[in-house]
C-alpha cells in the first residue's frame, strides 16, 4: 500500500499475557521531516477486535521519522476490571500496567510500508518491523 512519494504505516497490538489481540487500545500517530524537526500530530485511532488499527492517517510528504503512541493503561484497567468480576481482589494486585504508555519511534523512507506490531503484557512489551 505504498503511495510512491511517502511512507505508510500500520500496526496491531497483541496481548501476549493472554494470547489474544488487544482491542480498544488508543494509538496516536506523529511525524517529522528530520531528526531535529518538531513532531506533527497527525491523529489516531483505536485497535479493533482483531487488535488492528486499519485507519491511521496518511503521512505527509517529506516524513523521515514516525512515532506511534499506544495508550495501554486503559486497556489493562478494563481487563483487570473484567477479571475482578470473576475473582476476588488479591493483596498483590499492583497497577494495571507497569508501562502505562508505549512510544515507538522509527525512521522511514518514501515509498515503503511499515507495519509495526506491539507485543504487550502488563510488565513488558516488544516491537518489530513486520510485513
Amino acid at each position: 500500500m505504498s503511495t510512491g512519494t511517502t511512507a505508510s504505516v500500520s500496526t496491531h497490538v497483541l496481548d501476549t499475557s493472554i494470547g489474544r489481540p488487544a482491542a480498544g487500545v488508543a494509538v496516536r500517530l506523529a511525524a517529522r521531516a528530520g531528526r531535529e524537526d518538531g513532531w506533527q500530530a497527525l491523529g489516531g485511532s483505536a485497535t479493533d477486535a482483531d487488535g488492528r488499527c486499519g485507519d491511521l492517517p496518511a503521512l505527509p510528504e517529506g516524513t523521515t521519522r514516525v512515532r506511534l503512541d499506544f495508550a495501554v493503561e486503559p486497556y489493562f484497567e478494563r481487563r483487570r476490571a473484567a477479571a475482578r468480576q470473576d475473582a476476588p481482589a488479591r493483596r498483590d494486585d499492583g497497577p494495571g500496567a507497569f508501562f502505562p504508555e508505549v512510544a515507538v519511534t522509527f525512521a522511514v523512507v518514501p515509498g515503503e510500508h511499515y507495519h509495526v506490531p506491539l507485543l504487550l503484557s502488563p510488565f513488558g512489551y516488544s516491537v518489530y518491523r513486520g510485513s
